[in-house]
């Protein structure tokens, strides 16, 4: 089999083409969606220790001020102080539970002088960007208990903006909100559990689902294999065809569309094509 003609800038644009859509499935798509599985994994698998693991004191859990992390992420801890009301923010375009929310987001100073941010549940907006009238935190010193969030990431990093009377964020992000507030927090947030001074509506946890990210890791793993499989096929079926009409039976095979000046060769399909021709002819003159 002859293949001169994989020298076509066709078929060299063709196998670029696989090799570059395979390689970007085996080392970037497919890798990302396990990620994406691994994260989910873990996620899970914090939230259900949380839920059966003792509330613990903040200072036990995250001394010093540390940044939460992936091991301390959604655990349930306790801390004393008293809410900043003067500095709350609500987090825009948020969904909770499929409709649209705002969430409360609300300083808290320490009795050890440090100031945490709390988000203190959820609220449905009024004609879609308004914030309806909500309760305000209690005053005075308060025991709360809360999960750990680390704090989210804005992609544009937007500052936080004024409207309808409040201060707004993007991203439940302290340090944001540090920025636009002028009060210094730690990183990371704490989000309410139901029943505790100041809460509104409280955010529900995430569903304990794996999702669809391990399948479409496979599917791309899949695509990734059946392309290259896909061009070997053709270049396999091109090459017979090339060495067909080449040989000595190729002027009985194909006809007169392969001989002569000026006549076009035919192409992969339409030899394809007059093979079924022929072999229905011989069916029919054999039966």
């Amino acid at each position: 089999m002859r293949l001169k003609f994989l020298l076509r800038p066709g078929w060299i644009a063709l196998i670029l083409l696989v090799g570059v859509f395979s390689t970007i499935c085996f080392t970037l798509l497919a890798p990302w969606q396990f990620s994406r599985h691994t994260e989910t994994q873990a996620r899970n698998t914090a939230i259900r220790e949380s839920s059966n693991a003792p509330v613990r004191p903040l200072q036990e859990v995250l001394p010093h001020g540390r940044t939460p992390g992936p091991g301390t992420e959604w655990m349930r801890v306790t801390f004393s102080g008293h809410y900043l009301p003067g500095a709350e923010t609500l987090a825009w375009q948020r969904t909770v539970l499929g409709e649209p929310a705002f969430e409360v987001l609300t300083p808290f100073r320490l009795d050890s002088g440090r100031t945490l941010l709390v988000d203190r549940g959820y609220i449905r907006p009024e004609e879609s960007t308004k914030a309806p009238d909500y309760p305000a935190p209690p005053e005075g010193r308060v025991t709360l208990t809360a999960r750990i969030r680390s704090n989210e990431q804005d992609p544009e990093q937007r500052p936080t903006f004024r409207h309808d009377g409040h201060l707004w964020t993007y991203a439940v992000n302290s340090r944001t909100i540090t920025e636009g507030t002028g009060v210094p927090l730690r990183a990371g947030y704490f989000s309410l559990v139901p029943d505790q001074p100041g809460v509104l509506s409280p955010l529900p946890l995430p569903r304990l689902e794996s999702g669809p990210y391990f399948s479409y890791a496979m599917q791309w793993i899949i695509f990734g294999t059946m392309a290259p499989l896909a061009a070997g096929y053709l270049i396999y079926t091109e090459a017979r065809r090339s060495s067909g009409s080449n040989g000595p039976t190729s002027g009985a095979r194909y006809g007169s569309a392969d001989k002569g000046p000026g006549r076009r060769r035919m192409s992969v399909a339409e030899a394809i094509a007059e093979d079924e021709r022929r072999e229905r002819e011989e069916a029919t003159h054999s039966s």
